[in-house]
Parts: structure tokens; sequence; C-alpha cells
């Protein structure tokens, strides 16, 4: 017994040491500082962007889903904050949720109907700074034909160059709430929540 207690405690050791290298080697590859963050024109980097939602579902969970294949610019300079620009597009048909035949759903006429409304894009019209690393961001959103001006609360993650294809990186976090009947998509309302909570993960790669 006293075998297994202490091989149990190594291993535990062991992993405990693990993560902590790993979080310690995370650290060294990026940094938290926005000052770190090189100025110039940055690509949506599509493999790491995602554009998470959530919505009331009965009002017994909040059920969530994500776009992905983003593609998209970022001016960026952190000496200026006020004067970045962000344009991002995102396939709609790129849906996804637990339920394969909700994803189907979700594409059709009554929801998002992809085939007419292929795409859904994000023009910054005004960057605040609101802090050290963090910014209110203002834009014009356009969905299922439908365009409104869209507040994000954003923060930076982390920039430095990626270990794998050694391109300069800056990721940074969004948050923000629409609500789907402002866009005509009016499905089963009310029993279907109407606000849809938003958590952005936005990767750029800065261009040479």
């Amino acid at each position: 017994m006293k075998t297994r207690f202490f091989a149990a405690g190594i291993m535990t050791a062991m992993l405990a040491l693990a993560i902590a290298t790993t979080q310690a080697m995370a650290q060294q590859i990026s940094s938290s500082n926005p000052d770190a963050v090189k100025a110039g024109a940055y690509k949506v980097e599509p493999f790491h962007t995602q554009i998470g939602f959530s919505i009331s579902h009965f009002g017994f969970t909040h059920f969530s889903g994500l776009f992905s294949g983003a593609s998209g610019t970022l001016q960026y300079d952190p000496a200026n904050v006020s004067a970045s620009k962000l344009d991002v597009s995102v396939p709609v048909q790129s849906v996804l949720t637990t339920v394969p035949p909700l994803n189907e759903e979700l594409k059709g006429e009554q929801w998002f109907d992809t085939a007419k409304f292929q795409t859904a894009t994000f023009t910054s019209t005004k960057v605040t700074s609101t802090g050290k690393g963090t910014v209110t961001i203002v834009g014009d959103l356009t969905l299922h034909g439908v365009t409104k001006p869209v507040t994000l609360k954003a923060h930076l993650v982390g920039s430095g160059v990626n270990p794998l294809d050694k391109a300069f990186t800056a990721g940074f976090e969004a948050t923000g709430t629409i609500k789907r009947s402002d866009f005509g998509i009016t499905q089963f309302l009310p029993l279907l929540g109407d606000e849809v909570h938003l958590t952005i993960a936005g990767a750029f790669e800065l261009q040479q």
C-alpha cells in the first residue's frame, strides 16, 4: 500500500513539474506586455481564430457553438491604439455545434440562410484604449444581410514569434453581446434566447 502511495506521489510531482515547465515555455514564447506588440499590418491567422457564441436554451442551459475560417486584417500600433483598424470576414457556413443535425438546420432559411448570406463581416469604426492592453472596439457587424453597430471589449492575450511558422503573432480575446432579432434571425423567439453572447479568440500574424 505504501509503495502505491509513494508511486502515486512521484507521478503527481512529475505531472506538476511538467505543467509548470510547459507554462514557463509558453511564457518564454509570448509576452502579455502590450508594449511588446510590434506595430504594423497584421493578417488574421484563421486556424487559431474562433468566434464563439452562446444563447439561452429554453432557460435550461447556455448552448454554445462557434464559427471558424476567418480572414481579414488588423492595423495596430501600441503607441497609437486609437488609430487601429480591424476588418474581419467569417464564412457563416462554418457554424459548428455539438449536434450535427443542428449544424445543418442553422444553415437553413429559418436561421442564417447561408445560401443567400454567405459571410458575416465586422469593420471597426472606433477603437478606444481603456487600460494597459485593453480596448473597446466599436464597429459595424453585417450578419444575415443586416448591418448594425456592435461594441466589443478586447484585451491582449500575448504576442511573440510563433515557434512553428516563425511569424510574429499577436493574440487577443474579445467579448460582446448582440440580439439576433436585430439581424432578422427570429426563429423560436422567445423560447430560445434573443441575446447572443460572443467570445472571440483572434490570432493575427504580422505581415513583412
